[in-house]
């Protein structure tokens, strides 16, 4: 297998695109208007709760910043929320590096926009699962999929975008763009980087444990219907 060998990055990487998907959205309210000041024509995807969230809290004549994922990447939701992120556009969007004449061209070729920050937090899984009445079915549903790969996918490529995972960083990234006039260090990107790899590892082993404990019978017991 061959893979990219990057030779030339950006140390001040600017932030124009922005995909944001937070089960907890605290600090949201915060993050999302000093943007907005911030950057001048940032664009920020997003998906069901969170987006209503977000434009819950843009000012007047803003609206054009944000948009749907589903009208990015032109699929729409799956049931249930089933599938919203997993799209080809939106990792290309993530893992393209910036001096790849081959990634450029995918991007024109797909219509994609290069996203150089990732704001994700996964679904309560831990917090669901310590609760005493806890169902099998509840547990499954929160085990989050389109999260942990648009956390790892920003992660790998720290060389161009900053995965932020959580909101006590907030403050921080808010103050090197004010700092740097909308952009993001290498040394930011590389602290975030760490702190997004081990929030998805410690995500894993608390589903790992939960399942090493789960008994067969328990999980048939959970489905009056096993055929």
């Amino acid at each position: 297998m061959s893979i990219n060998t990057v030779t030339a990055i950006d140390n001040l990487v600017p932030v124009r695109h922005v995909l944001v998907s937070v089960s907890n959205k605290k600090g949201l309210d915060f993050l999302i208007p000093e943007l907005i000041k911030i950057i001048d024509g940032i664009k920020i995807f997003s998906t069901g709760g969170t987006y209503k969230a977000i434009a819950s809290l843009l000012p007047d004549g803003a609206a054009s910043t944000l948009s749907q994922v589903s009208e990015y990447t032109g699929q729409p939701e799956t049931q249930g929320g089933l599938v919203k992120t997993l799209d080809f556009k939106i990792y290309l969007g993530l893992l393209t590096e910036t001096y790849n004449d081959s990634h450029r061209a995918d991007l024109e070729r797909t219509g994609a926009l290069p996203i150089d920050m990732v704001i994700v937090n996964l679904y309560p899984f831990q917090q669901t699962v310590a609760q005493r009445d806890v169902t099998v079915e509840s547990a499954r549903g929160n085990i989050d999929i389109g999260g942990p790969c648009m956390i790892r996918a920003s992660a790998k490529n720290f060389l161009r975008v900053a995965p932020v995972v959580d909101p006590v960083d907030y403050p921080l990234i808010l103050d090197e763009l004010r700092a740097t006039g909308g952009k993001t260090t290498i040394e930011t990107r590389a602290m975030l980087a760490k702190k997004a790899f081990d929030h998805t590892a410690e995500y894993d082993r608390a589903i790992t444990e939960y399942l090493r404990n789960l008994k067969i019978d328990e999980i048939k017991g959970a489905y009056p219907d096993v055929r």
